[in-house]
């Protein structure tokens, strides 16, 4: 009864992540993007002057909110837990690379499935991709892959980031002339502040109560035979379908004329094979590192941070896909990205260590 009751529960939480990102379009997110980390990450890189791509530049309340939702629910469960220095750099260099997986893709795990939910076929091409890179990802698990040793932090560590949270949102708030907001383009497309900000907080505790993890349910479907994780992310894609279908948003099955998407099927599946892999090496998916380091962990800090720097970096310098197609810059740091992640994987087996 208590497996059933789990069961229940991640499904419970799954329906409602849905639900809510399907009102977060219809209130005005981007359509298929009512809820990205990526695309969310980048826009807050663009809002405080990391990169000038002018029409990918707001400072999203959807992620403050998981942060600080998940570090609300990790206080309540006495879960709230500071520990770090886990290889830093490798750490920082895998969330860099899971960013340019995701911007080559246009879209993290998450949208991913929002973006099947509105009928993208470019997603299950994406989700090929993603699924090939968490087994590829489980190969290196099998073959003894760790990063070193977290050990505990003080207090004032695992705040750091939560504290940089409330300080975007009074910057949000306060509006100050410095930063930058789009006004066209998807950057200009958001829900009201007050319900972004309460939909993050909800899914921030839901993810942080569940463990809820886009890659995390692949891998351990494939590793264990274990399926828990799986149910809520199918739930996600049910809800968010019937919740699009209920409140008009739209739904076209098909390749073409989709929202801030490319058709591009090699680089739609190599870009979330990146993703894939990465995220495995980390521990997590972007929403499930954004969750860890609200619950106090620097070491996921690290990987957001990394992940930030990748935007900025990504449009930056012309790395980043958009509607029109993939660039020549972007497919090259794809490929290298993958190699440097193989490598670290490799360079962090069992048998390496001294």
């Amino acid at each position: 009864m208590g497996k059933l009751k789990q069961h229940g529960f991640i499904i419970a939480a799954g329906l409602v992540v849905g639900v809510i990102a399907a009102v977060l379009a219809f209130l005005g997110n981007p359509v298929n993007m009512g809820f990205c980390i990526a695309c969310f990450l980048r826009d807050i890189a663009g809002a405080v002057g990391l990169h000038r791509a002018a029409v990918v530049q707001y400072i999203r309340p959807e992620i403050i909110g998981l942060v600080l939702g998940a570090m609300v629910m990790a206080l309540a469960e006495k879960e709230f837990n500071v520990r770090g220095g886990s290889s830093p750099m490798a750490r920082f260099t895998l969330g860099f690379c899971v960013m340019v997986g995701a911007l080559m893709f246009l879209g993290c795990p998450l949208r991913m499935v929002l973006r099947i939910g509105g009928g993208d076929l470019n997603a299950v091409v994406g989700l090929v991709g993603f699924a090939a890179g968490i087994f590829c990802g489980t190969l290196f698990l099998k073959g003894g892959f760790t990063l070193k040793k977290s050990n505990p932090q003080p207090v004032a560590e695992g705040l750091l980031l939560p504290v940089m949270m409330v300080g975007l949102l009074v910057l949000l708030l306060a509006a100050p002339a410095f930063l930058f907001f789009s006004t066209e383009g998807p950057g200009s497309m958001a829900a009201p502040v007050a319900a972004a900000l309460i939909a993050g907080l909800v899914v921030g505790a839901l993810a942080q109560k569940t463990r809820l993890c886009m890659v995390g349910g692949i891998r351990d479907a494939i590793l264990f035979r274990d399926f828990h994780l799986l149910l809520g992310f199918v739930a996600i894609l049910v809800a968010v379908l019937v919740g699009n279908l209920i409140l008009g948003n739209p739904v076209n099955f098909s390749f073409e004329g989709q929202a801030v998407a490319h058709t591009d099927g090699l680089w739609n599946f190599l870009g979330m094979l990146l993703v894939g892999l990465a995220s495995v090496l980390l521990g997590g998916c972007p929403l499930r590192q954004l969750i860890l380091a609200g619950s106090g962990s620097s070491d996921s800090a690290v990987a957001v941070i990394g992940m930030i720097v990748g935007a900025a970096f990504c449009h930056n310098f012309g790395l980043a896909s958009s509607a029109d197609g993939t660039t020549a810059a972007g497919r090259i740091a794809v490929i290298l990205c993958l190699v440097v992640t193989a490598a670290i994987g490799g360079a962090n087996l069992k048998s390496q260590k001294a």
